[in-house]
Protein backbone atom coordinates (compact mmCIF):
# COMPACT_ATOMS: atom_id res chain seq x y z
CA UNK A 1 0.00 0.00 0.00
CA UNK A 2 1.33 3.63 -0.61
CA UNK A 3 0.55 6.68 1.54
CA UNK A 4 -1.82 8.05 -1.65
CA UNK A 5 -3.73 4.83 -0.96
CA UNK A 6 -4.60 4.81 2.54
CA UNK A 7 -7.74 6.13 3.89
CA UNK A 8 -8.01 10.04 4.63
CA UNK A 9 -9.74 11.50 7.43
CA UNK A 10 -10.60 15.01 7.89
CA UNK A 11 -10.26 16.27 11.60
CA UNK A 12 -12.07 19.25 11.19
CA UNK A 13 -15.32 17.66 9.30
CA UNK A 14 -18.38 17.89 11.64
CA UNK A 15 -19.12 14.34 11.63
CA UNK A 16 -15.35 13.55 12.61
CA UNK A 17 -15.85 16.06 15.43
CA UNK A 18 -18.57 14.93 16.55
CA UNK A 19 -18.33 10.82 16.80
CA UNK A 20 -14.52 10.57 15.99
CA UNK A 21 -14.98 6.77 16.71
CA UNK A 22 -16.92 6.40 13.75
CA UNK A 23 -15.06 7.85 11.80
CA UNK A 24 -11.46 6.30 13.02
CA UNK A 25 -13.46 2.87 13.13
CA UNK A 26 -14.00 3.16 9.36
CA UNK A 27 -10.44 4.35 8.80
CA UNK A 28 -8.88 1.25 11.42
CA UNK A 29 -10.61 -1.72 9.15
CA UNK A 30 -9.61 -0.43 5.88
CA UNK A 31 -5.89 0.05 7.16
CA UNK A 32 -3.28 -0.08 10.14
CA UNK A 33 -2.37 3.86 8.63
CA UNK A 34 -4.85 6.44 8.17
CA UNK A 35 -3.76 10.30 6.63
CA UNK A 36 -5.11 13.36 8.69
CA UNK A 37 -5.97 15.90 6.75
CA UNK A 38 -5.34 19.01 9.46
CA UNK A 39 -6.28 22.39 8.37
CA UNK A 40 -2.99 24.93 8.57
CA UNK A 41 -0.65 22.12 9.18
CA UNK A 42 1.48 19.70 6.67
CA UNK A 43 1.27 15.40 6.13
CA UNK A 44 0.62 13.93 9.25
CA UNK A 45 0.02 10.15 9.20
CA UNK A 46 -2.17 8.32 12.04
CA UNK A 47 -1.47 4.73 13.47
CA UNK A 48 -4.86 3.15 13.74
CA UNK A 49 -4.64 -0.39 15.09
CA UNK A 50 -3.41 -1.61 18.78
CA UNK A 51 -0.60 -3.42 17.94
CA UNK A 52 0.43 -0.92 15.23
CA UNK A 53 0.18 2.22 17.75
CA UNK A 54 1.27 0.18 20.58
CA UNK A 55 4.81 -0.89 18.48
CA UNK A 56 4.91 2.93 16.86
CA UNK A 57 4.96 4.51 20.45
CA UNK A 58 7.85 2.32 21.54
CA UNK A 59 10.25 2.41 18.74
CA UNK A 60 13.10 4.81 18.88
CA UNK A 61 12.89 5.85 15.21
CA UNK A 62 10.12 7.74 16.11
CA UNK A 63 11.06 11.06 17.58
CA UNK A 64 9.96 13.97 19.19
CA UNK A 65 11.28 17.23 17.99
CA UNK A 66 10.03 20.64 17.80
CA UNK A 67 7.52 19.87 15.34
CA UNK A 68 6.06 18.00 18.13
CA UNK A 69 4.63 20.14 19.74
CA UNK A 70 2.86 24.13 19.19
CA UNK A 71 3.69 27.12 20.83
CA UNK A 72 0.89 29.70 21.13
CA UNK A 73 2.31 33.41 20.72
CA UNK A 74 2.46 36.05 23.09
CA UNK A 75 4.37 33.43 25.89
CA UNK A 76 7.32 36.11 27.70
CA UNK A 77 10.39 35.13 26.65
CA UNK A 78 11.33 34.87 30.62
CA UNK A 79 8.61 31.73 30.67
CA UNK A 80 9.91 29.83 27.77
CA UNK A 81 12.95 27.68 29.27
CA UNK A 82 9.76 26.06 31.59
CA UNK A 83 7.21 25.04 29.18
CA UNK A 84 9.83 22.17 27.46
CA UNK A 85 8.62 19.41 30.02
CA UNK A 86 9.62 15.81 30.19
CA UNK A 87 7.06 14.86 27.47
CA UNK A 88 8.97 16.78 24.69
CA UNK A 89 12.46 15.37 25.60
CA UNK A 90 14.27 11.89 24.00
CA UNK A 91 16.79 10.09 24.26
CA UNK A 92 19.50 10.54 27.22
CA UNK A 93 17.76 13.42 28.00
CA UNK A 94 14.79 12.09 28.80
CA UNK A 95 15.83 9.25 30.49
CA UNK A 96 17.79 11.41 32.93
CA UNK A 97 14.87 13.48 34.17
CA UNK A 98 12.30 10.44 34.24
CA UNK A 99 14.75 8.10 36.25
CA UNK A 100 14.55 11.09 38.84
CA UNK A 101 11.49 11.40 38.68
CA UNK A 102 8.99 8.57 38.27
CA UNK A 103 10.16 7.47 41.86
CA UNK A 104 7.77 9.73 43.46
CA UNK A 105 4.97 8.77 40.90
CA UNK A 106 4.53 4.64 41.66
CA UNK A 107 1.33 3.12 41.69
CA UNK A 108 1.78 2.65 45.20
CA UNK A 109 2.55 6.35 46.11
CA UNK A 110 -0.46 7.19 44.29
CA UNK A 111 -2.41 4.75 46.95
CA UNK A 112 -0.12 6.85 49.73
CA UNK A 113 -2.07 9.88 48.25
CA UNK A 114 -5.31 9.10 48.10
CA UNK A 115 -6.73 9.75 51.76
CA UNK A 116 -5.78 13.36 50.84
CA UNK A 117 -7.49 13.07 47.77
CA UNK A 118 -10.65 11.66 49.04
CA UNK A 119 -10.61 14.86 51.38
CA UNK A 120 -10.23 17.33 48.53
CA UNK A 121 -13.23 15.30 46.91
CA UNK A 122 -15.67 15.54 49.55
CA UNK A 123 -14.28 19.66 50.17
CA UNK A 124 -15.33 19.99 46.68
CA UNK A 125 -18.87 17.84 47.03
CA UNK A 126 -19.37 19.94 49.89
CA UNK A 127 -19.96 23.03 48.07
CA UNK A 128 -21.99 21.98 45.15
CA UNK A 129 -25.41 23.57 45.66
CA UNK A 130 -28.04 20.76 46.58
CA UNK A 131 -31.19 22.93 44.49
CA UNK A 132 -31.01 23.85 40.58
CA UNK A 133 -29.27 22.64 38.21
CA UNK A 134 -25.11 22.49 38.70
CA UNK A 135 -22.49 22.17 35.74
CA UNK A 136 -20.44 19.54 37.20
CA UNK A 137 -17.32 19.67 34.93
CA UNK A 138 -17.29 24.06 35.90
CA UNK A 139 -17.66 23.19 39.42
CA UNK A 140 -16.51 19.49 40.50
CA UNK A 141 -14.44 18.13 37.71
CA UNK A 142 -12.16 21.03 36.65
CA UNK A 143 -11.04 22.71 40.11
CA UNK A 144 -10.77 18.99 41.28
CA UNK A 145 -7.09 18.07 39.36
CA UNK A 146 -5.99 21.59 40.37
CA UNK A 147 -6.41 20.94 43.89
CA UNK A 148 -4.97 17.58 43.88
CA UNK A 149 -2.01 19.30 42.12
CA UNK A 150 -1.78 21.90 44.78
CA UNK A 151 -1.92 19.58 47.47
CA UNK A 152 0.39 17.55 45.76
CA UNK A 153 3.48 20.20 45.54
CA UNK A 154 2.97 22.21 48.51
CA UNK A 155 1.09 25.73 46.72
CA UNK A 156 -0.21 27.46 50.00
CA UNK A 157 -3.59 27.12 50.76
CA UNK A 158 -4.09 31.13 50.10
CA UNK A 159 -2.95 30.87 46.41
CA UNK A 160 -5.10 27.71 46.03
CA UNK A 161 -8.29 29.37 44.59
CA UNK A 162 -6.30 31.40 41.96
CA UNK A 163 -4.70 28.59 40.72
CA UNK A 164 -7.79 27.09 40.04
CA UNK A 165 -8.86 29.84 38.02
CA UNK A 166 -4.81 29.08 35.97
CA UNK A 167 -5.98 25.83 35.90
CA UNK A 168 -9.72 26.39 33.85
CA UNK A 169 -7.68 28.98 31.69
CA UNK A 170 -5.22 26.21 30.70
CA UNK A 171 -7.93 23.81 29.84
CA UNK A 172 -10.11 25.91 27.74
CA UNK A 173 -6.68 25.56 25.28
CA UNK A 174 -4.66 27.62 23.71
CA UNK A 175 -6.14 31.27 23.67
CA UNK A 176 -5.52 34.10 25.96
CA UNK A 177 -6.40 33.18 29.05
CA UNK A 178 -3.99 30.04 28.42
CA UNK A 179 -0.79 32.43 27.43
CA UNK A 180 -2.41 34.97 30.82
CA UNK A 181 -2.26 31.80 32.84
CA UNK A 182 1.50 31.16 32.51
CA UNK A 183 3.24 33.66 33.99
CA UNK A 184 1.32 33.32 36.63
CA UNK A 185 1.89 29.23 37.18
CA UNK A 186 5.37 29.97 36.62
CA UNK A 187 5.93 32.60 39.34
CA UNK A 188 4.16 30.24 41.78
CA UNK A 189 6.06 26.97 40.89
CA UNK A 190 9.09 29.39 41.47
CA UNK A 191 7.69 30.34 44.95
CA UNK A 192 7.15 27.35 46.20
CA UNK A 193 10.63 25.56 44.73
CA UNK A 194 12.38 28.90 46.79
CA UNK A 195 10.43 27.78 49.74
CA UNK A 196 10.59 24.14 50.23
CA UNK A 197 14.84 24.78 49.60
CA UNK A 198 14.33 26.86 52.17
CA UNK A 199 12.28 24.85 54.52
CA UNK A 200 11.31 20.98 53.15
CA UNK A 201 7.48 19.45 53.84
CA UNK A 202 5.79 16.89 53.44
CA UNK A 203 5.31 17.31 49.57
CA UNK A 204 6.26 16.35 46.04
CA UNK A 205 8.72 19.99 45.46
CA UNK A 206 10.73 18.81 48.80
CA UNK A 207 10.55 15.19 47.92
CA UNK A 208 12.49 15.85 44.63
CA UNK A 209 14.86 18.51 46.28
CA UNK A 210 16.29 15.59 48.22
CA UNK A 211 16.47 13.09 45.11
CA UNK A 212 20.21 12.95 44.45
CA UNK A 213 21.49 10.04 41.52
CA UNK A 214 24.37 7.23 42.25
CA UNK A 215 26.46 10.15 40.29
CA UNK A 216 25.15 13.24 42.37
CA UNK A 217 22.70 14.33 39.75
CA UNK A 218 19.95 16.24 40.79
CA UNK A 219 17.22 18.35 39.57
CA UNK A 220 17.95 22.11 38.87
CA UNK A 221 15.08 24.34 39.84
CA UNK A 222 13.94 25.24 36.08
CA UNK A 223 13.71 21.24 35.89
CA UNK A 224 10.94 21.57 38.96
CA UNK A 225 9.31 24.82 37.89
CA UNK A 226 9.25 23.17 34.56
CA UNK A 227 7.52 19.81 36.65
CA UNK A 228 5.16 21.80 37.88
CA UNK A 229 4.13 23.08 34.56
CA UNK A 230 4.04 19.16 33.57
CA UNK A 231 1.50 18.92 36.11
CA UNK A 232 -0.53 21.52 35.49
CA UNK A 233 -1.19 20.06 31.83
CA UNK A 234 -1.82 16.90 32.87
CA UNK A 235 -3.82 17.64 35.30
CA UNK A 236 -6.54 18.29 32.49
CA UNK A 237 -6.40 14.27 31.98
CA UNK A 238 -8.66 13.68 35.01
CA UNK A 239 -10.83 16.48 34.20
CA UNK A 240 -11.99 15.50 31.22
CA UNK A 241 -12.26 11.61 32.41
CA UNK A 242 -14.42 12.30 35.08
CA UNK A 243 -16.51 14.17 32.78
CA UNK A 244 -16.94 11.66 29.93
CA UNK A 245 -17.14 9.23 32.52
CA UNK A 246 -20.24 10.61 34.40
CA UNK A 247 -21.90 10.90 30.96
CA UNK A 248 -20.74 7.14 29.76
CA UNK A 249 -22.07 5.72 33.15
CA UNK A 250 -25.69 8.35 32.79
CA UNK A 251 -26.13 6.47 29.13
CA UNK A 252 -25.53 3.10 30.79
CA UNK A 253 -27.33 2.85 33.80
CA UNK A 254 -26.66 -0.99 34.12
CA UNK A 255 -23.27 0.10 34.33
CA UNK A 256 -23.79 2.71 36.96
CA UNK A 257 -25.84 1.04 39.25
CA UNK A 258 -23.04 -2.15 39.38
CA UNK A 259 -20.85 0.57 40.31
CA UNK A 260 -23.22 1.85 42.86
CA UNK A 261 -23.56 -1.18 44.35
CA UNK A 262 -19.72 -2.15 44.22
CA UNK A 263 -16.84 0.38 44.60
CA UNK A 264 -14.71 -2.37 44.41
CA UNK A 265 -15.42 -1.93 40.78
CA UNK A 266 -13.94 1.31 40.40
CA UNK A 267 -10.47 0.64 39.31
CA UNK A 268 -11.96 -1.68 36.70
CA UNK A 269 -14.50 1.07 35.91
CA UNK A 270 -11.49 3.57 35.41
CA UNK A 271 -9.39 1.96 32.88
CA UNK A 272 -12.95 1.15 31.39
CA UNK A 273 -14.18 4.31 30.97
CA UNK A 274 -10.53 5.69 29.64
CA UNK A 275 -10.43 2.77 27.31
CA UNK A 276 -14.20 3.69 25.94
CA UNK A 277 -14.23 7.65 26.43
CA UNK A 278 -10.80 8.71 27.35
CA UNK A 279 -10.18 12.45 26.21
CA UNK A 280 -7.17 12.00 24.40
CA UNK A 281 -7.40 10.53 20.96
CA UNK A 282 -4.00 11.42 19.42
CA UNK A 283 -1.06 11.27 20.85
CA UNK A 284 1.85 13.78 20.62
CA UNK A 285 3.14 13.81 16.80
CA UNK A 286 6.35 11.73 16.16
CA UNK A 287 8.38 11.87 13.24
CA UNK A 288 10.98 9.06 11.40
CA UNK A 289 14.43 9.39 11.99
CA UNK A 290 14.66 7.38 8.19
CA UNK A 291 12.38 5.77 6.23
CA UNK A 292 10.27 3.34 8.11
CA UNK A 293 8.02 0.75 6.66
CA UNK A 294 4.75 0.46 9.30
CA UNK A 295 1.97 -2.02 8.51
CA UNK A 296 2.71 -2.29 4.91
CA UNK A 297 3.28 1.13 4.29
CA UNK A 298 6.92 2.93 4.07
CA UNK A 299 6.60 6.38 6.34
CA UNK A 300 8.72 8.75 4.59
CA UNK A 301 11.73 10.32 7.37
CA UNK A 302 10.16 13.25 9.09
CA UNK A 303 6.73 12.53 8.17
CA UNK A 304 4.20 13.84 11.43
CA UNK A 305 3.00 10.61 12.65
CA UNK A 306 0.41 9.99 15.32
CA UNK A 307 -0.99 7.45 17.31
CA UNK A 308 -4.65 7.40 16.91
CA UNK A 309 -6.19 6.63 20.37
CA UNK A 310 -9.62 6.98 19.80
CA UNK A 311 -9.29 4.37 17.15
CA UNK A 312 -6.74 1.70 19.21
CA UNK A 313 -8.66 1.49 22.13
CA UNK A 314 -12.02 0.29 19.98
CA UNK A 315 -9.45 -2.39 18.02
CA UNK A 316 -11.44 -5.61 17.80
CA UNK A 317 -8.29 -7.55 17.39
CA UNK A 318 -7.64 -6.92 21.46
CA UNK A 319 -10.80 -6.07 23.24
CA UNK A 320 -14.16 -8.11 22.43
CA UNK A 321 -17.10 -6.17 21.23
CA UNK A 322 -15.08 -2.83 21.60
CA UNK A 323 -18.25 -0.42 21.24
CA UNK A 324 -19.73 -2.23 24.07
CA UNK A 325 -18.87 -0.16 27.75
CA UNK A 326 -18.28 -2.84 30.45
CA UNK A 327 -16.76 -1.50 33.47
CA UNK A 328 -16.39 -5.31 34.46
CA UNK A 329 -14.40 -6.16 31.45
CA UNK A 330 -11.55 -8.40 31.50
CA UNK A 331 -8.24 -6.91 29.85
CA UNK A 332 -9.19 -3.10 29.79
CA UNK A 333 -6.39 -2.21 30.93
CA UNK A 334 -4.58 -2.36 27.92
CA UNK A 335 -5.90 0.27 26.44
CA UNK A 336 -3.35 3.47 25.40
CA UNK A 337 -5.01 6.03 26.36
CA UNK A 338 -1.87 6.78 28.71
CA UNK A 339 0.07 6.47 25.68
CA UNK A 340 2.87 3.44 25.93
CA UNK A 341 6.62 2.81 25.94
CA UNK A 342 9.32 5.66 27.17
CA UNK A 343 6.71 8.41 27.42
CA UNK A 344 3.68 6.65 29.28
CA UNK A 345 2.12 9.09 31.29
CA UNK A 346 4.07 9.45 34.17
CA UNK A 347 1.14 10.20 36.63
CA UNK A 348 -1.12 7.63 34.94
CA UNK A 349 -1.40 6.10 38.71
CA UNK A 350 -2.16 9.51 40.11
CA UNK A 351 -5.13 9.98 37.83
CA UNK A 352 -6.45 6.42 38.13
CA UNK A 353 -6.60 6.77 42.18
CA UNK A 354 -7.77 10.68 41.55
CA UNK A 355 -10.76 9.39 38.99
CA UNK A 356 -12.00 6.22 41.34
CA UNK A 357 -11.97 8.86 44.07
CA UNK A 358 -13.68 11.03 42.12
CA UNK A 359 -16.54 8.70 40.59
CA UNK A 360 -16.85 6.87 44.05
CA UNK A 361 -17.64 9.87 45.98
CA UNK A 362 -20.31 11.93 43.90
CA UNK A 363 -22.51 8.49 43.18
CA UNK A 364 -22.29 7.90 46.78
CA UNK A 365 -23.09 11.27 47.47
CA UNK A 366 -26.03 12.05 45.52
CA UNK A 367 -28.00 8.73 44.47
CA UNK A 368 -30.29 11.09 42.81
CA UNK A 369 -27.38 12.64 40.69
CA UNK A 370 -29.11 12.79 36.91
CA UNK A 371 -28.46 14.56 33.50
CA UNK A 372 -29.86 17.91 33.25
CA UNK A 373 -30.61 18.20 29.34
CA UNK A 374 -27.74 17.47 27.27
CA UNK A 375 -24.09 17.53 27.77
CA UNK A 376 -22.62 20.48 25.97
CA UNK A 377 -19.43 18.54 23.75
CA UNK A 378 -16.36 20.68 22.71
CA UNK A 379 -15.43 20.02 19.05
CA UNK A 380 -11.64 19.40 19.26
CA UNK A 381 -10.10 17.17 16.77
CA UNK A 382 -7.29 16.43 19.51
CA UNK A 383 -9.50 15.99 22.94
CA UNK A 384 -12.36 14.47 23.84
CA UNK A 385 -14.42 16.59 26.05
CA UNK A 386 -17.26 18.70 27.52
CA UNK A 387 -17.99 22.45 27.56
CA UNK A 388 -20.73 21.85 30.00
CA UNK A 389 -22.25 19.31 32.22
CA UNK A 390 -25.52 19.93 33.74
CA UNK A 391 -26.87 17.84 36.26
CA UNK A 392 -29.35 17.93 39.28
CA UNK A 393 -28.30 16.38 42.35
Amino acid sequence: MTGAALPEIDVSDAQVLLDPFAAYREARERAPLARLLVPGMGEMWAVTRHEEARAMLGDARFELNSGSYLTPPGIPEDCKAYLRTMQEKDGPEHTRLRGLVAPAFTARRALAFRPKMERIVEALLDTLPVSGPVDLLRDFAKPLPMDVICELVGVPAADRPQWREYGSMVASGFGKGFVEAIPAIMAGAKAVVAERRREPADDLVSELIGVQAEDGDRLSDVELVTLVWHLVLAGQTPANLIANGVVALFEHPEQLAALRADDGLAPGAVDELMRWCGPQLLTTPRFPAEDVEFGGTVIPRGTAVTAAIVSANRDPRVFADPDRLDITRAGAAAHLGFAYGPHFCLAAALARVQAEVALTGLFRRFPKLAPEGEPHRTPDPGTWRLGALPVTL
